[in-house]
């Protein structure tokens, strides 16, 4: 039997709390084929496979990893049931590099990244090894090419991801924050200023005017009725718009295209007369009614049951392209809105 001594000496050998992720130093103890085993203080030997060696210009693993030699793993798996750790030699290397990357986060360091692809949201970069993420709107134009090097700042990291994302544009400008001082000190309302596209939704589109986003709202795209964003509008689009509101408490600005253009329906006002009779052409036919464009870029709506007295007189439905007459019975420039009279014949 062994002694309470004893007995204590080894549980305190055999206690450990080691977990996936863990950074440690075990000994090489044997080789069991091309896998290595290894001591890391566990009531078993831990296993690094051939897979998981940082082979180095096609180096055996036994050449490198001598018996008795002190090696850095990192634990790839948790304890299995009968108590074996499995770890990875390659992961040391992504393991010091997000450590040294952390520490230049840290210290608000540079660091360099070569770009490997390239999408829609932005670019995937790899720094010493370790993949990171580069938002479209922080990636200088002329730096948006893949095997190109470029400089980053670190805007945030979360190791035990292995996750970081990265700004180009943060390089040029210290900050997000002065990114964004900077151009709400220099922006007016009425300014008119180059823009891109860099996000689309069902509610309008998001436009970068030089390091800080703008919303152009669906309603500000067209004097015509715009169903979808997509409908003129494509990510990456370089277009001319008029900021329309600045709210700098929460940091907002909104933008405009139609602003751009002509209002048609002011040029509409000396041609279309309350109570005249007209005729439209059918534009768009939708389940609570039908819009008609009665002059160009100016549209009225038929409510349902207008549409379906229509098309009970003309005993066929409507179809885009069709002429109808109508009453003109108001037309509201301010609100840009026309209520219409169906024409008994």
């Amino acid at each position: 039997m062994i002694s309470n001594e004893q007995y204590q000496e080894l549980i305190e050998r055999y206690s450990y709390t080691f977990k996936e992720g863990d950074y440690i130093e075990g000994t090489i103890a044997g080789f069991e084929g091309n896998n290595a085993l290894v001591d890391i203080g566990a009531k078993t030997l831990a296993i690094c496979k051939e897979q998981e060696f940082l082979n180095v210009q096609n180096q055996n693993i036994k050449d490198v990893f001598k018996i008795g030699s002190k090696i850095k793993f990192v634990i790839s798996s948790k304890e299995d049931e009968n108590g074996v750790f499995y770890l990875s030699h390659r992961k040391v290397a992504i393991f010091d590099a997000l450590e040294k990357i952390k520490e230049k986060f840290e210290n608000n360091e540079i660091v360099t990244g070569t770009i490997t692809s390239i999408s829609k949201g932005g670019a995937i970069v790899n720094v010493s090894g370790v993949k990171g993420f580069v938002p479209l709107s922080h990636l200088k134009q002329e730096n948006a090419k893949v095997g190109l090097d470029i400089e980053l700042k670190i805007l945030s990291i979360d190791t035990s991801k292995n996750d970081f994302i990265l700004s180009n544009k943060k390089v040029y400008l210290d900050s997000i924050e002065e990114i964004r001082k900077e151009i709400f000190d220099k922006i007016e309302v009425g300014m008119v200023v180059k823009g891109e596209v860099v996000r689309l939704a069902d509610f309008g589109a998001f436009i970068d005017i030089g390091g800080v986003d703008g919303l152009l709202p669906l309603s500000q795209m067209s004097w015509n009725w715009i169903d979808n964003p997509k409908d003129i509008l494509e990510l990456n689009d370089k277009i001319d718009v008029e900021i329309i509101n600045i709210d700098k408490d929460m940091q907002r600005i909104s933008l405009s295209i139609k602003t751009l253009k002509e209002n048609p329906w002011l040029e509409a006002k000396d041609e279309i007369q309350e109570n005249s009779i007209i005729t439209g052409k059918v534009t768009r036919i939708k389940p609570f009614g039908i819009f008609v464009e009665i002059h160009k870029g100016v549209e009225g709506l038929l409510n349902k049951a207008q549409a379906k007295a229509i098309q009970a007189k003309l005993q066929k439905p409507l179809e885009i392209g069709d002429n109808i007459e109508l009453t003109v019975k108001k037309f509201d420039i301010e609100n840009r809105k026309i209520i219409f009279e169906t024409q008994e014949k």
